[in-house]
């Protein structure tokens, strides 16, 4: 009797995680499909003045890449790069000279902010300090773009195009990210994958849903909006600075967009699982905003959803294994058209379960590493939580 009720009981675990998967392709906004690029578009007559901010720490070895790409924007409007370096200890902003003058192209600034005061993350000070730069210039729209990001030469007038279009208060585009390391592979693509999942790209753009996020690689923001939003001044805190920017907008009564990019790349390169383990782990657990409720939730989330099936599909009896195998075949299907926009081999797709997996290890490390006080940390700077620094008012 006592086996009979254990089988039943895992059937049922079965049956639940089929009903999630079931319930995740049909209701969660279609996260999974990646036709979600610029919207449609026309060129202005006349194209308002944009200024780019960048902040910088220790970018040496990837602003060759990525610099010059923003210098050559063929803008038909009057736009310039600030860059700031934020303590660079590589010669972040003296590279960034060298290659405004081997390159030409828009007007290159340097500053540099000093540390950040207590409350502050050093990417949001170093924003801060740019956009400070930028007012003196009177820009309608600001490019907020990360050091590691290459855009094509069109990238700057199609996001104006863009957010003139749709009357859009932000618009960001999710950077393809480097996909040539073995684990870049098994890893990068299932990260936007969950990323999409959380915030699906179809709900952000509608007015009227509470749903927000950015991808802070890559926001173009009218400037008016960011003065009214106080950004970066009401967000200096947020590890997880993208989604708290599309939030203070979107809770303003902004409207914004975000979606898959064509040519905007990141250059930065994860060849090591201890490297892509890292940029998860940093900021997992201030998704969770360092509750271990939510922490429990999410892990028993990521195994319902996620392990359950192959496990089923292995050791559990008829009915278990047929439930369990179409619930793998569903997250299988939804999971091909990252792997196409990212063109990797299919095959990859049933490996999902196992990249999940380690995931669910990063979350777990990431609570594990704020509680022995390295939480947050990033090139020499570990951050405490929101409500660990004073409230300047």
């Amino acid at each position: 009797m006592g086996q009979t009720a254990r089988v039943s009981a895992f059937v049922w675990i079965a049956v639940g995680s089929l009903a999630a998967w079931l319930w995740l392709l049909l209701c969660q906004g279609f996260f999974w499909r990646t036709d979600i690029r610029l919207p449609a578009r026309r060129e202005p007559r006349a194209w308002p003045p944009v200024c780019v901010v960048v902040p910088a720490r220790d970018e040496a070895a990837v602003l060759p890449d990525s610099l010059p790409t923003l210098l050559a924007q063929d803008y038909p409007g009057r736009a310039e790069v600030f860059l700031v370096d934020d303590g660079s200890s590589d010669g972040t902003g003296e590279l960034a000279r060298e290659l405004a003058a081997r390159y030409g192209g828009l007007p290159l600034t340097v500053g540099s902010p000093g540390e950040p005061p207590a409350g502050w993350t050093g990417k949001l000070w170093a924003v801060r300090h740019g956009i400070a730069l930028a007012r003196a210039r009177e820009p309608e729209y600001l490019l907020l773009t990360d050091a590691d990001i290459a855009h094509a030469p069109d990238s700057l007038r199609r996001l104006v195009a863009a957010a003139g279009t749709g009357g859009f208060d932000a618009v960001s585009l999710m950077a393809r990210l480097r996909v040539e390391s073995r684990w870049e592979r098994l890893v990068v693509p299932a990260f936007v994958y969950f990323f999409a999942q959380l915030y699906p790209f179809r709900r952000i753009g509608k007015k009227g849903t509470r749903t927000a996020a950015a991808a802070g690689g890559c926001v173009l923001l009218r400037a008016d909006t960011a003065e009214r939003a106080r950004i970066p001044d009401a967000i200096r805190h947020a590890v997880i600075d993208d989604v708290a920017l599309a939030r203070a907008v979107k809770g303003g009564g902004g409207h914004i967009w975000l979606g898959l990019a064509d040519r905007v790349d990141s250059v930065r390169p994860y060849p090591r699982l201890h490297d892509l383990w890292r940029m998860v782990s940093r900021s997992a657990y201030a998704q969770l905003r360092h509750n271990p409720l939510l922490l429990a939730g999410t892990v028993a989330g990521l195994a319902l959803v996620y392990l359950v099936p192959p496990v089923a599909l292995a050791v559990g009896d008829p009915v278990a294994k047929a439930v369990g195998g179409l619930a793998w075949l569903v997250m299988t299907g939804t999971y091909l058209p990252m792997l196409r926009y990212y063109r990797q081999p299919l095959w990859l797709a049933p490996l999902l379960p196992f990249t999940a997996f380690l995931y669910l290890l990063m979350t777990l490390d990431s609570a594990v590493q704020h509680y022995r006080g390295r939480g947050a940390a990033w090139k020499g700077r570990t951050y405490t939580r929101p409500d660990a620094v004073p409230d300047e008012g």
